[in-house]
């Protein structure tokens, strides 16, 4: 036995080739329980920092590629150890069949490895809307996603950069500084385009408006539907949907209508010059007693101008961040009650009526 163990074949004795062959085979049947408890080790220590993780939701995603890493870790090493066979090593293209199996063995690691990091990301990300979930404004859920998917795609451009470094043995030096020129000219022809993505992280920052928000830029009104990389899209109160540019939101003057804390209603009532001072002192004390009403918070009632003709009212009122429907019915009801107020006190409207008089000297010339 002890012969046929030191017994050598292809480079290798048969006691090595049944060591390897041990490792893998264990490693392969307790990778399971073996990612399971490191996976608990890690949740352990995370739980100390973010309370609110799901153990079997961190268990399902970190718990199988950690194991497979692990696994394809342990082999590749394993089988590292072995002496490659010098009647395999052949040469294929100029590169021998024993770098050829090294080169895969990295590219296989690296690859599980991205693989884990990337489910890594995906959990992070769960526990990040977790916690937005737990407050009013729902665009931190969309910065969210747009970060995990920013993070994935730079962990893969790392990935591919390593493939070629550890894998196809290339100079990623040279590359990348031949990237940074071609990066810099398609910047400049991208320029709007960047311009627009960098928009997009002020407004994720800095917010000045929200999904659902009532905002009025360029002349449009609408509610704020989708924020995206590079423009907004907005559901106007013409019912059309039209997208703006990121760049445009941000360096346009933009009124966003649901931070406002009041609305304002505004009344120009010209009144006759018939009308004496008395009436006018009555109306303007009955507007008065009408905008006495818990819907108004504040008001003002002012004879504002008297000019050759009409007597000019002014009158402003301001409601609180109503919905739009319940502030022009409440302004309805204000102006139909003006009305009447002005039937009962026989007050006219200037222009209503037009009163023509004819000079005592006027008609003498007209005679003669």
């Amino acid at each position: 036995m002890y012969k046929f163990l030191h017994t050598e074949w292809l480079n290798n004795i048969w006691l090595n080739y049944f060591v390897v062959a041990g490792i893998i085979l264990f490693v392969v049947l307790v990778k399971k329980y073996l990612a399971q408890s490191i996976a608990l080790l890690i949740f352990k220590l995370i739980n100390r920092v973010w309370k609110d993780i799901d153990k079997k939701t961190f268990i399902r995603l970190v718990a199988r590629p950690l194991g497979s890493f692990l696994a394809v870790l342990v082999t590749v090493v394993a089988l590292h150890k072995l002496n490659f066979p010098n009647d395999l090593n052949s040469e294929i293209y100029n590169i021998t069949t024993k770098e050829l199996f090294n080169a895969l063995g990295s590219f296989v690691i690296i690859l599980f490895f991205i693989r884990l990091l990337l489910r890594t990301i995906d959990f992070i990300a769960i526990i990040l809307n977790i916690r937005a979930n737990q407050t009013p404004d729902p665009t931190d859920n969309q910065l969210i996603v747009f970060f995990k998917d920013f993070f994935k795609v730079i962990l893969v451009i790392v990935g591919l950069l390593m493939i070629l470094k550890f894998v196809f043995g290339s100079n990623i030096s040279n590359l990348l500084t031949g990237l940074s020129i071609v990066g810099a000219a398609i910047a400049l022809a991208l320029r709007e385009s960047l311009e627009n993505l960098i928009a997009s992280f002020i407004i994720f920052f800095d917010k000045p408006f929200s999904l659902g928000d009532v905002v009025k830029v360029h002349n449009f009104t609408g509610t704020v539907e989708k924020i995206g990389l590079r423009s907004t899209r907005i559901r106007t109160d013409q019912k059309t949907y039209i997208t703006v540019p990121n760049k445009q939101m941000v360096d346009s003057i933009l009124d966003n209508l649901s931070l406002r804390t009041q609305r304002k209603g505004e009344l120009r009532l010209e009144v006759g010059l018939s009308t004496n001072a008395s009436s006018l002192e009555q109306l303007t004390n009955g507007i008065r007693r009408i905008l006495d009403q818990k819907e108004i918070e504040s008001s003002s009632v002012l004879l504002n101008d008297i000019n050759s003709s009409s007597y000019q009212i002014l009158i402003e009122y301001f409601t609180g961040p109503t919905t739009q429907k319940d502030f022009n019915f409440t302004k309805e009801q204000i102006n139909f009650n003006i009305l009447k107020l002005m039937e009962e006190l026989h007050i006219q409207i200037s222009g209503s009526t037009t009163d023509v008089r004819i000079s005592g000297k006027l008609a003498q010339t007209s005679e003669e």
